[in-house]
């Protein structure tokens, strides 16, 4: 009897667990039998070709404002009286507004074919204000900036400048509303943004001061040398009458410290040619006095006096 009671108990016990198995698959089967799945491919179908309409579109558009820019800016260029490196400087500030706008409408358009809402994300916004705000300090401090950098003309694309308080100088590439790239000499970019930018020594605005100094030894003929620096300064100043302003004019010797002497060579040149000059003009002056036989001397070189 008791036995009996025990099967009994357990054969109910399996039949309830089977009942809420069974419970649970019917469950689950009408669920999956009420999922619309037309409706979902459809609507799939629908988000995809949106989605692709809307990149060719962009697309297309990108092309087209890029086309009407550089036309419009080329006719433009014709009439207005501003430097080169100024209209390189507004062609790519205009080319950074146009991509920064086409953008925000494209994530626009975006994300309310994917179905985000929109509007409840820009009232959230104002939840986040504080936090947004304090994010993108930064990012305003860059533009405000950029504006004045640009409004003000403190540097065009293909100027040289120095940035004295990040120890950074090159070649302007791009002036842009959030940051600023420069070549190197040595070929690296940098991109900075504007807020570091404290003080700008730009080297392009002037003609440039060329000083060259050869090492001599006086005792061998001070005249002799001066004689072969100045054939030198003639030559040289007639290759180079396009990039030099002003005639190669000795200075006189100079006293470089530790018993060195140097007879110093001065002249401008146009901004971002006094490099090459300057190379140019002292390996000439080495070339000649060696073969007139003059010493060029290499002892250490103490402060300029």
């Amino acid at each position: 009897m008791y036995l009996t009671q025990i099967v009994a108990t357990k054969t109910s016990s399996s039949e309830t667990i089977t009942d809420q198995a069974v419970q649970q698959v019917n469950a689950f089967q009408r669920f999956w039998n009420e999922i619309d799945w037309d409706a979902i491919l459809a609507t799939f179908i629908e988000k995809t070709l949106y989605l692709i309409f809307l990149v060719i579109l962009f697309s297309v558009l990108s092309k087209i404002g890029k086309y009407l820019l550089d036309k419009s800016f080329s006719q433009y260029s014709k009439k207005a009286s501003l430097n080169e490196s100024r209209l390189k400087t507004l062609h790519s500030l205009l080319h950074t507004i146009f991509h920064y706008t086409l953008g925000f409408f494209f994530i626009y358009a975006l994300l309310s074919v994917i179905g985000v809402p929109i509007g409840s994300l820009l009232a959230g916004a104002g939840i986040a204000g504080v936090a947004i705000g304090l994010g993108a300090q930064g990012f305003m401090n860059d533009m405000i900036t950029g504006f004045f950098i640009i409004m003000e003309q403190q540097m065009d694309v293909g100027d040289y400048v120095q940035l004295a308080n990040l120890s950074i100088e090159g070649t302007v590439v791009s002036v842009g509303i959030r940051t600023l790239q420069l070549k190197a000499t040595d070929g690296t970019v940098h991109y900075i943004p504007n807020r570091n930018i404290t003080t700008i020594s730009n080297l392009s605005r002037a003609n440039m001061l060329v000083r060259l100094d050869i090492r001599i030894v006086p005792e061998e003929g001070y005249d002799k040398i001066q004689a072969v620096i100045q054939q030198v300064n003639q030559h040289l100043a007639e290759k180079y009458q396009n990039e030099l302003q002003t005639e190669p004019t000795i200075f006189g010797l100079v006293d470089l410290g530790n018993s060195n002497f140097a007879i110093r060579t001065i002249c401008y040149a146009l901004n971002g040619k006094q490099h090459v000059l300057k190379e140019e003009f002292l390996s000439a002056y080495v070339q000649a006095l060696t073969k007139a036989g003059f010493t060029i001397p290499n002892t250490p070189v103490g402060p300029v006096v």
